[in-house]
């Protein structure tokens, strides 16, 4: 199923607001890097994340444009979606393609700066589509 015009309008944004939910139903919302890849918004994470953690139990989500410290502005349009956490190395190829070709240096140098942490944390894809 393609994007819908108001996913794909999220692709475009620097920041999206990704809420997945607790078990009790609680919305917890972290601002994220996305980016559009044909039918589906990709998020690059950790593995060991909250939000990986939800998603593995409820695959809904809402999605809103924020800025970098997850402000959303009041006119900003919900959108809702589904996702699913993606391991396998060709979606993570992809994943990590597109986030290059969306944020470029800025991906690069983050990769960069985890890498000299050493940050061992591995990596997983969010494949997130149309509700």
């Amino acid at each position: 199923m393609p994007l819908t015009p108001d996913l794909a309008a999220l692709a475009d944004e620097t920041y999206v607001s990704l809420t997945t939910f607790r078990r009790s139903g609680e919305g917890v919302s972290t601002p994220v890097w996305v980016a559009s890849d044909g039918d589906a918004l990709l998020v690059w994470t950790a593995r060991t994340t909250g939000k990986v953690t939800r998603l593995r139990s409820d695959p809904v989500v809402e999605l809103r444009a924020c800025d970098r410290r997850g402000q959303v502005a009041a006119s900003a349009r919900v959108v809702a979606a589904r996702a699913v956490v993606a391991e396998d190395a060709a979606t993570l190829e992809r994943a990590e393609r597109a986030m290059v070709a969306a944020y470029g240096v800025q991906f690069r140098v983050a990769r960069l700066v985890e890498r000299l942490r050493r940050a061992s944390h591995e990596r997983v894809a969010i494949v997130i589509t149309p509700a």
